[in-house]
């Protein structure tokens, strides 16, 4: 989800995160009405009724059209289902968690299963195992590939003694490697491949 995006959905759970403006939104979803009728039907005052509409107005929720001296308000089904099917839709709620959970899990196995210090790169990183588990070993691999310049053709032996820097068994990482798509190997050369 795009940061623009991102913060339109939190004004819109901010605007929302009120009783009064989803009842104006009720109202306003069946019929038309002025700043005093809406007071009227919630009991409240006309200024605090116009700070409502006014919040709700910023995110286009609402229109207004004038009929003489009077303001009448009705709910914009246009704004709200575009924000639906934009904001709401399954896969960009499942882009607000992306980075957060993904990243936190990552760095977290990377640590558990590499000694050194993995972030600058260092050669004295070593893989202490090569981990059981088929989605941390896809972690250490994608670490691992990431050891390896893009664009760059690789004869095996200048693979083997990269991969024999972080673990003995460079054997199966080279095969891991190959087998998880990330790199690609023909007549004994490899290559990285771009990540989707």
């Amino acid at each position: 989800m795009e940061q623009q995006e991102f913060h339109t959905l939190l004004r819109f759970f901010k605007v929302l995160a009120d009783e009064t403006r989803l009842k104006i939104l009720g109202i306003l979803a069946n019929r038309e009405c002025s700043v005093e009728e809406l007071a009227a039907l919630l009991k409240l005052k006309e200024p605090t009724v116009s700070h409502h509409l006014a919040k709700l107005k910023e995110l286009h929720l609402v229109n207004m059209r004038s009929l003489g001296n009077t303001h009448l308000y009705q709910l914009n089904n246009k704004a709200l289902q575009s924000i639906s099917k934009d904001i709401f839709s399954p896969n960009q709620m499942a882009s607000l968690a992306v980075d957060v959970e993904g990243e936190a899990w990552e760095r977290k196995v990377l640590k558990n299963f590499l000694e050194g210090d993995y972030l600058t790169n260092d050669h004295d990183v070593r893989l202490k195992d090569i981990p059981a588990s088929r989605k941390k070993r896809l972690v250490i691999l994608k670490w691992l590939a990431d050891q390896f310049e893009m664009g760059v053709n690789y004869p095996e032996s200048t693979v083997n003694d990269i991969l024999k820097r972080y673990h003995l068994d460079y054997a199966t990482l080279r095969r891991e490697l190959i087998g998880c798509q990330l790199m690609q190997r023909e007549n004994g050369v490899y290559w990285r491949l771009a990540k989707d």
